[in-house]
Order: C-alpha cells, then structure tokens, then sequence
C-alpha cells in the first residue's frame, strides 16, 4: 500500500499541454499532475532540470513513457519525487545520487530496467524508497547501508539476484523491508536480526540457500514475518519464539526439517500461521492450543505424526484448520468449530479414525471440507447439516454408513460432491438436482440402490458423474441428456438394464464413457463412436454402426463379453486395440491378432456406406481424370530425375523402390526431412542415443515426426539388404496402443533415418530427471505406465510372428504422450527374432539395464528383456536408477528365504524409502497396487533367467489382479514384500 504523500510547501498544477520552462517561477513551490490524469501521455521534458528550486514533484498515474531524464539530478532543492504508476522504461539515472534532500522516491509499478545505481547510496535524507513492481536486475548495492535514515524499502516485484548484502545492518531505521518475488540468493544474513525496528520483514519467493538465522529472534518488533516459497531448509528456529508481536508467520513451501518449535505457543498475537509443503516432522505441539486469537493453522503436506493435541480445541477463532497429507493418527478434534467461524477444514491422506467432528453439523459458515483417505467412521445422514457457503466436500475412502440426506440440495453453493469408496446405502435423493452448481458428483463404489433419479438432468453445470460400483437399477434416464456440460459418465458395475441410450447426441461435450459390467442389451448406437467408450461386460448384440469408420476422435474402446458380430470398424482406435478389449464375443472379426478374417460377403454387408462414397465419386470423373493425367506427368517426370541422379540420391529401401513415409515417397521424404531440419542441424535435436540422434521435424502438411539419424553404417552398409528390408517393413505394421509407431524410413550410402511418430510428453529419463515434472507424475501415473509398457513388451513377445526382443529397454526408450500413456520406443537395436535363433554375436544395450547373463554368453532372448523391464519399472517408482538396488532384489528373490524378523541390514529397509521422495506417500489402493509392482519388478531380477516370468505373464498379472490392501505402508520393509502376512490384510 502506497504511503501517504507528505504536503510540503505549496503546490502548483499543470494543466494539459504546459512544459516544465513555464513554471520555472513557481519557485519554492511544487508541481502535482498525479491523481487527476490530465496528461493521460506524453514522456518527462529535459527541461525539468532547470526548477532547480522545485521542492516536490508528483507525477504518478498518468500513463507517462520513455525515460528518466538525466536531467533530473539537477532538482537539487526537491524532496519528494513521485513518478509512480506510469511506463517508464529504461533505467534510473545515476544523476538520482545528486538529489541529496530526497526523502520520498516512488518509481514503482513501472517498467524500468537495469541495476539500483550505486549513486543511491548518496540519499542520506532518505525516508521511503519504493522500486517495486519492475524489471530491474543485478544486486543489491552496498551502498545501500549508506541510508541510514531509511524507514521503508519496498523493492519487491523484480529480477534482483545476489545476495542481500550484509551492510544493510546499518539500516537501523529500518521499519518494513520487501524484498519478496526476486531471485536472490546466498543465506539471509545473520546480521538482519540486528534490525530490531522492523516490523514487516518479507523475503518469499527468491532462491536463498541454508537455514533462517537464529538471530532472527532479536527481531522482536516484527508484526509479519513471511519467508515462503524461499528454497529455505534446516530447522526452524526456537528464536522464532521469542517474537511476542508477530501476528503473521509465513515460512511454508521450502524444505523445512525438524519440528515444530513449542515456543510458537508463546505467540498469543499469532493470527496466520503457515506452515505447509515442508518437510517438518514430529507431532503438532500441544502449545498451539495456547494461540487463541489463531484464525488459519496451516499445516498440510509436511511429515507430521502422531495424534492432534486435544487443546486444538480451544482454537475457537479458527477459520482456517488444514492438516491434510501427513501422518497422523487418533481422532480428529471434535470441537474445531466450537467457535462457529471455520471454512476450511482439511484431513485427506492420513490415519485418522474415529467419528466425524461433531461440531461441524452446526457449522453453517463452512466453505472447504476434505477429509478423504482416512478411517473416519460416522453416519452422513446425521453427522452433516446444510451449508449455503459450502463449494467443495470429499469424504471419499473413509467407513462412512448412512444414507444421502436430501439437504445437500439446499447446498446451493456446492460444486465437488465426492463421497465415493465408503459404505452408503439407500437411493440417490432427487433434491440432489437442486445443487446446480454441482460440476463433479462422485459417489462410487458404495452400496446405493434404485434408479437414478430423473432431477440430475437440472445439474446443467456437471462435467463429472461417477455413480460406477454401486447396486442401481433400472435404465438411463433420458432426462440425462440435458447434462450439456457433462465430459466424464462412468455407471459401470452396476445392474442397469435397457439399451444404452440415443440422447448420448445430445451431450455435446461428453468424451468419456463406461458403461460396463451392467444387463444393457441391444445394438451399440452411432453416437457412441465419438467417445472414449468402455461397454464390455453387458449384453449388447448386433453390428458395429458403419459410422464408426469415420469417427477419427475415438481414443479407446473395450466391447468385450457381448454378444456382437461382423467387422469391426477401421479406424485407429479399434485398429491399434488388443485383443482383450473384443474377446468373448459371438463372432467380431477383422484385421487384428487372434480374431478372425473377415469374409468379403460380410464385409460387403456391412460397408455400404463405403461403397455409396464410390457413387458419389462417379459423378465428378472430370476431376479423376484431370488428377489421373497430373499424376501420370509427374511419375514421368520424377522418372527422368531418377535417372539423371542415380548416383546422387537416397536409396528408397523397399521393394520395388515403392516404399513409402507418411504417405510420401522415400526420396522425396528424405528430401524433406533434410529441409525441415536444416540438413540435421543440432538445434532441431532433441535427443542423443546408442544409436543414432533424434530430431524433431515438421513436414510440410503440418505434421510432426521423430527422425532418428542412425550413425554411419560400415563401409557396405546393410549386409543383407534385403532381409533387412524384410524385418523394418515388419515393424511398420505393428499396431499397438503402447508401442511407438514406426512409419516408415530411407536409406542413403551410408546411413539409414528412421520416421517415428512424435510424442510431445518425452522420455520417461526426462520427466524422472526434472523435478517439475516428476512432482506432476503421480503415483497413478507411474503405475499406469508400468502397466503399458508390460502390454507393449508382452505383444513384442508373445503376439508378433516371429517373436521381436526388444534388447535395448530403458527409461530413455519408453515415451510418453501428453495423457502419460507409455510407448515403446527405438527398435534401432532390436532385430526380429526367429524361432530358431537366440544367438546374436553384436549386442548393444544400455549400461544398468542389461541382464547378468549378458556378462558371460552374448544368447539373448526375451527373458533379457523382463529383466530389463524389472529395472525400469523400480526407476519409475524410485524416480532415479535402482543402482545397487537391483542386486539385493535379485539375491532377495533368488533365495526368497526374508521373513519379517529378518535382520539383514538391507531387508529391514522401509520401502517407502526407496520410493520417490518428491512425492507424498502412496495410499489406500494406489498404496496396494504399488506393493505389487515392486514385488512384481523384483521377480522380473531374478538372477536365472528362466526363473524369471513371461511378459505375458506379467501383463495378465498388472491387468487383472486386484492386490489386496495394505496395513500401514509407511512401517512395511523390503524383506515383508515376499512375505504376504506381514503386509496384507
């Protein structure tokens, strides 16, 4: 907030138009243009250095541009200087240090650039410097402990780096220092605590290093302390309490340790205290309880153990209670709105148990409620009462029983209703339908009963409706059809019957839709074909609608157990689909690995819509025939190149020099590809391999593709060229969803490039190796990209003729697409392996990803590659190579002779520890499917080869087994993995 401007002397105005040279007779007096927008444009005359008398100058908020003048140095007489609130550019004149009677200097909120001049050092007169809200850089000068009368410096707002320098101890005047949003760095001096009048001391959001200094606690005027978001780390200090004024402390979001220091109880005036993204630990202090003017205890996303202090209770001016992602355990405290003014209550992703807080049934005032993840038991019908300001509740994963009351339509405010994976019973209350501002509503995996009421189609807002696990009944209500704004239905598992509804055209943004495991019978109706769609598990019959052909948004589709027939239709989603997704079925066929051919007289049947697009074309043949004779001109033309350039240009591999690269000729992609990136200029790579590099190039349709360089062959290049043909045209014809699309490549003496598919998301190494980016892959993430690279390895090896051993898995190989769907990538070292072969002589893997054996037999064969496939998967969870890791999981499995009482050092190591520590810890189910992937990854170590299981074996294992639940994670070790009984209940 701006100071008030002092009235020194008397002031003049300028009107619109006047230059500085007409008021040089103003004298002694000032001159004001701010705050009334006369000028409104226009730039600072020169000429203002010629008032040398001029005692004061406000010009703020009039819209002013381009610089600074030198000149201004020469207002030798002036005092306050207000040039605020404009669009100064450029920097501050050095000639600033001249004005030596300065007090006031605002020349924030503009754009000015460059360094502080040291000159600043020279305004010994100064009171109030504010430099905020620019783009100035460099350091902080020395100079600055030269202002000794300094009362406020406000410099926040910039791009300031260095270290605050130690002289600003001499600011003994000091009453507020911002210095917050820039990049300083080095450690907060223990010297600042020597400026014991500061009462407003903000640091956030720079990048300092080491620990908040112990002297801070001689600071003892401070009001407000906020030091987030400032790469801090160590202990906080016990100094902290000796600071009896402050009311506001803000140290979360650094890597904070240690815990919570109990003299933060002697701070009755505390009113905000935060404290979350940290990594404190240890219980919350009972001494807390002593802050009873407290209005916000933030403490989520730290370590924290134990059980809440029952003097948590006598916080009854609290607004604000969030304690969520820790550890702790005991019951939640039972009157944390005994003062009736909380808003924001959350718990999720700990150990509570026990009831619901009583006290929040009369908590009208509540806002944010979210206590999913816990053991909480209570009943929903009695332990809630009606929130008009409610707008977020999640109750999910907890033991709660009881029906759903009809008052939640009177929570008019509300927008996420997330109670799913508890115990209710009963039927969805209609009054639901007067909750209009509700966009998810997710109340799965309970034990609901009845229809679903017609009133969800007033929830025009709902984006998100997931009612799947439960026990409805009866068909879809058409009324569902008004939910214009709903992208995400899942009913599955449930026992609807009827046919699957034609008001499906009328969702208009819906892309996903699950309505497995339920009695809907009939045909599957057009609309379906636009949708991300999982029908398996139903009682469908009939055709595929022809439509579906031309439906290129489908992503995803699964129609097994039903009883449908013929063809399936031809387009991407359905062609790059496994078989698992039409089995059990009374007779789909097509083009994909263990269904049937279809026959042309079915096939005829069922594509009339194709044929009727022939009789259309038939009716322009002027067209056809003007394409005809450009297309015979130019094979003769590009017939005549050929031989004037045989020598000279690339060698299409492929029979009959036919083959093709997205739909172009090889020489002309070829040539392309050396245009679209600048003959393979560095700056088009995007990554470096065994192999060869890759670059990223855009063809001149628009479309971009991967381009692997291979690195020069021998003299002679391809040894048996046409085998070698043989085995690449091959892999183009692999279609899986997981595996990276090869679309085709080019020879030239020399080398071969390889045209991939191009996957925005990167490597999975990159987003490991990125902090940034491995804080966004999340737990479900990674285990969804286990599970697609366990589908694409067991497809290389168990549905391709003749068998493909990849050779070469690594993190640098599995790419990701923008939904972190995992693809198989670079078959630069991978050959087609023949049933009679597993002997190759020049095998080129990735160092810490290959197999033992490898060490002393050079037979390579797909057991190579499950263990390969073990050591990327412990990468994905741990977030960085296993190392040494691999060898005691390999020994630990090879004997699997650990039990809980074990006493090897490395089999009583927690296995959370070994688990990415840039994420919280796994829980509830995800927590389960993470045990089973690193028992599962360690069974793929095993020291002999053939006791390693298949990829098809660990790929049923990941797709179908529902792991069991886990005690308490946090406690379980590596030996308790090969021991079900210590860890399952």
């Amino acid at each position: 907030m701006k100071e008030q401007k002092r009235n020194k002397g008397d002031r003049g105005r300028v009107n619109q138009g006047g230059d500085a040279e007409s008021v040089a007779n103003l004298g002694k007096r000032g001159i004001e243009i701010g705050g009334f927008h006369r000028l409104g444009r226009g730039t600072i005359p020169s000429g203002v250095g010629n008032l040398s008398r001029l005692t004061y100058l406000d010009l703020s908020s009039n819209n002013l541009s381009g610089y600074i003048p030198f000149e201004i140095g020469k207002l030798r007489s002036i005092s306050e200087l207000y040039l605020e609130s404009n669009i100064l550019t450029g920097s501050i004149p050095p000639s600033i240090g001249n004005l030596t009677d300065l007090s006031f200097l605002y020349l924030h909120k503009n754009k000015l650039s460059g360094s502080i001049p040291q000159q600043i050092g020279m305004l010994k007169s100064l009171y109030k410097l504010a430099l905020s809200d620019n783009n100035l850089v460099g350091s902080l000068p020395p100079s600055i402990g030269n202002l000794s009368n300094l009362s406020v410096l406000r410099l926040y707002n910039n791009k300031i780096s260095g270290s605050i320098p130690k002289e600003i101890e001499m600011l003994g005047s000091l009453e507020m220092i911002n210095l917050s949003n820039n990049s300083l760095s080095g450690e907060i001096p223990a010297s600042i605590g020597n400026l014991t009048k500061v009462n407003s001391l903000y640091l956030s959001v720079n990048n300092f290093h080491g620990s908040i200094p112990q002297e801070i606690g001689k600071m003892r005027s401070l009001i407000d302390l906020e030091l987030a978001n400032a790469n801090l780390s160590g202990l906080i200090p016990a100094s902290i309490g000796n600071l009896k004024n402050l009311s506001y402390l803000y140290l979360h979001s650094n890597a904070l340790s240690g815990f919570i220091p109990s003299g933060i109880g002697n701070l009755t005036n505390l009113i905000e205290l935060f404290l979350q993204c940290n990594k404190l630990q240890g219980s919350i202090p009972w001494e807390l309880g002593k802050l009873e003017s407290l209005h916000q205890l933030i403490l989520f996303n730290n370590s924290l153990s134990g059980f809440i202090p029952e003097e948590m209770n006598n916080l009854t001016s609290l607004v604000a209670f969030e304690v969520s992602e820790n550890y702790l355990i005991g019951h939640l405290p039972q009157q944390v709105c005994l003062g009736g003014v909380l808003e924001s209550f959350t718990a999720h992703d700990n150990y509570f148990t026990g009831p619901i807080p009583k006290s929040l049934k009369n908590c009208t005032g509540l806002y944010r409620v979210r206590l999913e993840h816990n053991q909480l038991i209570g009943n929903v019908s009695e332990d809630f009462g009606i929130y008009p300001n409610l707008d977020y509740l999640d109750l999910s994963g907890n033991k709660l029983i009881g029906e759903l009351s009809s008052k939640w339509g009177q929570c008019h405010n509300l927008t996420n209703l997330r109670i799913s994976n508890n115990n209710l019973s009963g039927e969805l209350p209609s009054e639901l339908g007067k909750a209009t501002q509700l966009r998810v509503c997710d109340l799965s995996l309970n034990h609901l009963t009845g229809g679903i009421p017609k009133a969800l189609g007033e929830l025009k807002l709902l984006f998100k409706l997931m009612l799947n696990d439960n026990h409805l009944s009866g068909s879809i209500p058409p009324e569902m059809g008004m939910l214009s704004s709903l992208v995400n239905l899942n009913l599955a598992a449930n026992n609807l019957n009827g046919s699957i509804p034609i008001w499906l055209r009328q969702c208009e943004s819906l892309l996903e839709l699950n309505l497995s495991v339920n009695r809907l019978s009939g045909g599957i109706p057009s609309e379906v074909g636009s949708l991300k769609a999982d029908l398996s598990h139903n009682k469908l019959f009939g055709f595929f609608p022809s439509t579906f052909d031309d439906m290129l948004s489908l992503t995803s589709v699964d129609v097994s157990d039903n009883q449908l027939e013929g063809p399936i239709p031809d387009n991407k989603a359905f062609r790059e689909a496994s078989f698992e997704a039409f089995r059990n079925n009374k007779g789909l066929c097509g083009n994909i690995t263990s269904l049937e051919v279809c026959s042309s007289k079915l096939s005829s049947n069922v594509d009339r819509k194709k044929n009727s697009k022939i009789v259309i074309a038939t009716l322009i043949p002027i067209f056809f025939t003007l394409l005809l004779v450009f297309v015979v001109f130019w094979i003769l033309s590009s017939s005549k190149r050929r031989e004037r350039n045989t020598e000279n240009t690339p060698r299409v591999v492929a029979s009959d020099n036919l083959f093709s690269v997205c739909n172009y000729d090889g020489k002309m992609m070829y040539k392309i590809i050396v245009e679209a990136t600048e003959e393979f200029d560095s700056k088009y790579c995007i990554g470096v391999g065994g192999h060869g590099s890759v670059y990223k190039a855009q063809l001149s349709d628009g479309q971009i593709v991967a381009v692997k360089k291979l690195h020069p062959l021998p003299e002679g290049g391809v040894g048996d060229q046409k085998a070698f043909n043989s085995e690449i045209w091959a892999l183009t014809e692999i279609r899986h969803r997981n595996i990276l699309k090869l679309h085709g490549f080019c020879s030239y003496p020399q080398h071969l490039v390889l045209v991939y598919e191009f996957l925005e998301g990167g490597s999975l190494e990159k987003i490991l190796r990125i902090n940034e980016q491995a804080m966004e892959f999340d737990w479900i993430k990674r285990v969804n990209v286990v599970k697609g690279m366990a589908n694409a390895v067991a497809y290389m090896h168990h549905d391709c003729s003749p068998p493909i051993v990849h050779r070469d898995i690594s993190s640098k190989n599995i790419l990701l697409d923008s939904d972190y769907e995992a693809h198989v990538a670079d078959f630069g070292a991978a050959r087609l392996l023949k049933p009679d072969s597993s002997n190759w002589t020049s095998f080129k893997g990735t160092f810490g990803y290959t197999a033992p054996e490898l060490a002393y037999t050079m037979q390579v064969n797909e057991k190579c590659d499950v263990f390969s496939f073990g050591v990327v998967t412990l990468e994905t969870l741990m977030g960085r190579h296993p190392g040494d890791i691999i060898s005691f999981l390999s020994s630990s499995v090879s004997s699997l002779t650990p039990s809980c009482s074990s006493s090897a050092p490395f089999n009583q190591l927690l296995l959370k520890a070994l688990l990415d520590q840039r994420l919280p810890s796994p829980r509830e189910q995800i927590a389960a499917e993470v045990v089973f992937v690193v028992k599962l990854a360690s069974l793929c170590l095993h020291a002999t080869p053939q006791s390693r299981p298949s990829m098809q074996q660990v790929s049923q294992e990941l797709s179908t087994r529902n792991p069991p639940s886990v005690k308490q994670f946090h406690t379980i070790t590596i030996s308790q993995l090969f021991d079900s009984s210590c860890y399952t209940s």
